[in-house]
């Protein structure tokens, strides 16, 4: 049975979106994740899914990462089958188009428990306007 777990962090510095991309998708690709990782540049809210033992090994790895800091748990459960497909990231770019964002949200989503998909959709609307 796939596991998902869903946190929250504080960026430290400015973040590369693109850098954390492509390393996100080379570690979960390794490891069998799948999951969404939403980044506004000040925030990562990521959800993991897989089997146990990797998803609990990814987070200790973006616990120790100096990129995040306040890392919060937002949620963890074992779910019947996986909500999310390939890996996928939703950056806000600043200037970016934030009704274009939240369209691209809704898709990502449209598999996830209402839990995971309230927190995605709630922190882009309130980050959105800012």
């Amino acid at each position: 049975m796939p596991y998902q777990l869903v946190y929250i962090s504080s960026a430290v510095g400015q973040v590369d979106g693109d850098t954390v991309l492509a390393v996100s998708r080379r570690n979960n690709a390794r490891d069998g994740l799948t999951g969404l990782l939403y980044a506004d540049g000040r925030r990562f809210l990521q959800v993991l899914e897989g089997e146990r033992a990797a998803v609990e090994w990814a987070y200790q790895r973006i616990a120790i990462d100096p990129r995040h800091r306040a890392l919060v748990v937002l949620s963890q459960r074992d779910v019947a089958e996986r909500e999310f497909g390939p890996w996928e990231m939703a950056e806000r770019a600043p200037g970016a188009d934030g009704e274009a964002l939240l369209e691209r949200i809704d898709h990502l989503l449209a598999r996830a428990a209402p839990s995971v998909r309230a927190t995605f959709e709630g922190l882009a609307r309130i980050h959105r306007a800012a």
